[in-house]
């Protein structure tokens, strides 16, 4: 919903917003990788004591809380200054909000292949953390809907200038509570401490787990398929409100009880993939994903009668939201999956996915917004049915194409099973 508060809130242009949003993406894509590799070779007094990860993890937490109500809110002492000005102050924010995000991200991330070596037990972790996500994105819409209809008439109009007020109040509520989350998240979770990670990676006897990873082809087939399935997920979110403020002209209720509606979709997907048996396999699971969420691509191209803008956006809400989830546990879980045992270098690879995952939307979203001034009212309904469509059938090709990995070694086996060896931290994953 970023875009279109820049849109219609702050004033600013659809070129401007674009510009903004692809120096966030590109700023994440290059503070991913950084943060990762430093998160990974961090190793003194206060990470032994703290924790590595959870480190990192406040460092990026302070960034965000110090930059986010900044980015909502107007230009403090050139409001009326030129946009190049405002261009430049928005996106001094947005680039500490990106560092801080990225630190955050990774650091949470690679903390679930030291949690368990059991692949199935990391992606219950992955389907858990990502419901919580949802979790938090509901929140955010929830309160969005209830103050956009206590404070007007949110079922006839449509969002302007006038209520600016109203999201800047909604960013001081979302930033209240994700502090004490934060909080609860540094006093509850214990991190583990080895000393045989650090070993590993400054050992000048070997090449190191880093640059092990860099030289195999699977990890960059598992970088398209993450990219892929975040490009579906990322540009679903970020234009369906422009698809329904432009597209359908719906009002501004639609803007929050619709999103609503595809973070339900995530929410159940996210459980049903806890809950799924070891016997759905990751191929099984982004195939079932992919075809959920092309369904409701498709619907999106076909859709434009009142029936369907009252009733069935809905229905197509809900299946890009639980296809576009369970595409990406599973991607997540093919990542964690190519870690395996050597979660000494869990954060850079978590960081070399996010990169490729961070400056293809990047572009994509600059693209879309170059060419949407002037552009008919079907503009967002094609950017988001072909784009988001065309990123879920290369992810779906590039997975169905994945061999087994191995991971330990990340070598290529097509014939060893899992059930072959009793040492499971050494297996290749099967479930592939």
């Amino acid at each position: 919903m970023n875009l279109l508060i820049y849109l219609q809130v702050s004033h600013c242009s659809l070129d401007t917003s674009g510009t903004l949003m692809l120096i966030g993406q590109v700023v994440d894509a290059l503070a991913t990788p950084f943060v990762g590799y430093h998160s990974d070779h961090t190793d003194n007094v206060l990470s032994a004591r703290y924790g590595r990860r959870k480190l990192w993890h406040l460092f990026g937490t302070l960034c965000v809380l110090a930059s986010f109500p900044f980015i909502f809110s107007e230009c403090l002492g050139c409001s009326l200054s030129h946009k190049w000005a405002q261009l430049y102050y928005f996106a001094a924010f947005i680039v500490i909000f990106q560092i801080g995000w990225a630190a955050v991200q990774i650091s949470h991330l690679s903390l679930i292949p030291e949690l368990s070596q059991d692949d199935h037990v990391r992606t219950h972790l992955t389907a858990v953390r990502y419901g919580f996500t949802v979790l938090s994105n509901l929140f955010v819409y929830i309160v969005t809907w209830i103050i956009l209809h206590v404070t007007g008439e949110c079922d006839k109009q449509q969002v302007g200038p006038a209520d600016a007020w109203k999201f800047r109040n909604i960013v001081f509520i979302v930033i209240a509570v994700g502090s004490i989350a934060s909080v609860l998240f540094h006093a509850i979770v214990r991190e583990r401490q080895t000393h045989r990670h650090q070993e590993l990676l400054l050992s000048p006897n070997e090449s190191g787990a880093h640059g092990d990873f860099l030289r195999r082809p699977v990890m960059y087939q598992v970088a398209g398929v993450y990219m892929s399935t975040r490009l579906v997920v990322n540009m679903s979110q970020i234009l369906i409100p422009l698809y329904l403020h432009r597209t359908l002209g719906l009002a501004a209720r639609a803007l929050a009880v619709v999103p609503l509606a595809l973070y339900l979709g995530s929410l159940a997907a996210a459980g049903m993939q806890r809950l799924a048996p070891k016997s759905c396999t990751r191929k099984f699971n982004y195939f079932m994903g992919s075809l959920c969420a092309l369904a409701g691509f498709v619907w999106i191209y076909f859709g434009s009668n009142d029936t369907y803008k009252i009733y069935f956006i809905y229905v197509v809400a809900v299946l890009i939201g639980f296809g576009g989830a369970v595409m990406l546990v599973t991607s997540l879980a093919l990542t964690a999956d190519l870690v395996g045992a050597k979660t000494e270098a869990s954060a850079f690879i978590y960081g070399v996915m996010s990169f490729s995952d961070k400056l293809s939307c990047g572009l994509a979203i600059a693209l879309v917004q170059k060419y949407a001034d002037g552009a008919e009212d079907t503009y967002y309904r094609n950017a988001m049915a072909w784009t988001c469509g065309a990123a879920t059938l290369l992810g779906l090709t590039l997975t169905l194409l994945l061999p087994k990995i191995s991971s330990d070694t990340l070598a290529l086996n097509d014939n060893t099973s899992i059930n072959d060896t009793e040492d499971t931290s050494t297996a290749p994953i099967d479930n592939i």
